[in-house]
């Protein structure tokens, strides 16, 4: 038989772009901020995970600057190999008070934390649970664990009881249950106080990856401040590349567990360790949050005043309660055409958001609001969504 190794990826591609689930990846050429230039054009950003504003705020980069001229760019090695810098001891110190927990460990990503942590913390003798809608990070976790594997639905703590008895029937040594903290296509937040209430009775282990409640949430400090669950989570995944504006993922919550995943996982085990002016920023980045805790509060006047006025346009932005707002369209390619008429006629950039990342009838633009956004660009913003929106037919 004569086999073409690679003519599938070109049907594939095809086959993409005939049905309008294709990705368009555009070019910023200045830093990410509510005004910037992408693909030479000057538009108003409506996209951006850096929902504070830190990714350009001058005491961030400022701190980037003076690591860079001390250390240098590199790290040398993963961290157990070549030592990490007094730096990364310093940052994680000081998330971990942030946080309100014992300790906390920079990580490669928040991918990372999810891929390497979750297969360490359960095997074969174990049972793992998930919410329906969690992230793909989870999902691949999960899916490298031996363990038996549950799912409750979406948001659904009663669901969820119902797993933890077959957990439980099942003789389970250990049961995990995981979700996210803020559904970062929904918007949506998880009941954690009511998740928590659920799994104490069966001794389960809670893992909260909160990449997208860290900065917006319990005062910056996530979704487990919110609830003040301190002490009741017991495993704090998160990402500095989202509402910090810097990057890399975090693992926060009692001495041992950050011990553990030191020693165990294999993403942080065999990952370069961060730059210096990387992990110089991040730890600027939690100062500015404490300091400053007027940002966090102008995001969230800024997504309560746009979510009103979106929805008086008769637009569904579905069961969104934080500052990701979804626009759902439904048809994937309609979706599209507002994403693309809004970037060329409107200078407006908002990202469509197609199958797989959500069910085909739910296409969307995703908006997400940022604190460094004024209410003229936003009052821009919605005039520029309305005219779109009533050309497409979407309302």
């Amino acid at each position: 038989m004569t086999r073409n190794p690679t003519n599938f990826l070109g049907t594939e591609v095809k086959n993409l772009y005939d049905n309008n689930l294709n990705w368009v990846i555009r070019h910023l050429e200045e830093g990410s901020k509510p005004h910037s230039t992408v693909d030479g054009k000057k538009v108003l950003m409506l996209n951006t995970n850096n929902y504070l504003g830190l990714a350009t705020h001058p005491k961030v980069v400022q701190a980037a600057r003076d690591a860079l001229d001390k250390y240098g760019l590199g790290a040398g090695a993963v961290p157990t190999i070549a030592g990490t810098f007094d730096l990364t001891k310093k940052f994680q110190e000081h998330f971990a008070k942030f946080k309100g927990v014992e300790a906390s460990l920079l990580c490669q990503t928040g991918f990372a934390v999810n891929q390497g942590v979750i297969p360490q913390l359960v095997g074969k003798e174990d049972y793992v649970i998930s919410d329906a809608l969690n992230h793909g990070s989870i999902i691949d976790g999960v899916r490298l664990t031996k363990a038996k594997r549950g799912v409750y639905k979406h948001n659904d703590a009663s669901d969820l009881e119902s797993v933890l008895k077959e957990a439980d029937a099942a003789g389970a040594r250990r049961i995990l249950v995981i979700t996210d903290g803020v559904f970062s296509m929904d918007g949506d937040m998880a009941p954690l106080d009511e998740i928590t209430k659920v799994c104490e009775p069966y001794g389960a282990m809670i893992y909260v990856d909160d990449c997208h409640g860290e900065g917006m949430l319990g005062k910056g400090r996530g979704i487990v401040a919110h609830f003040g669950l301190q002490g009741k989570v017991h495993v704090e995944g998160g990402s500095l590349s989202k509402g910090f504006g810097c990057f890399g993922g975090t693992v926060a919550g009692s001495k041992d567990l950050c011990e553990f995943v030191t020693n165990k996982s294999r993403s942080y085990l065999l990952s370069t360790a961060h730059p210096p002016s990387v992990v110089a920023a991040a730890d600027a980045a939690i100062s500015v949050v404490e300091n400053e805790p007027e940002i966090v509060e102008r995001l969230w006047e800024n997504t309560t005043y746009f979510r009103e006025k979106v929805q008086a346009l008769g637009f569904n932005t579905g069961n969104s309660c934080t500052p990701i707002i979804p626009l759902i369209v439904g048809d994937p390619g309609k979706s599209q055409q507002l994403a693309d008429i809004l970037f060329r006629e409107e200078n407006i950039y908002g990202t469509p958001i197609v199958f797989p990342m959500v069910a085909r009838e739910l296409s969307r633009i995703r908006v997400q609001m940022n604190a460094a956004l004024t209410r003229e660009d936003l009052d821009q913003a919605l005039a520029s969504i309305e005219k779109v929106g009533k050309k497409l037919s979407i309302i």
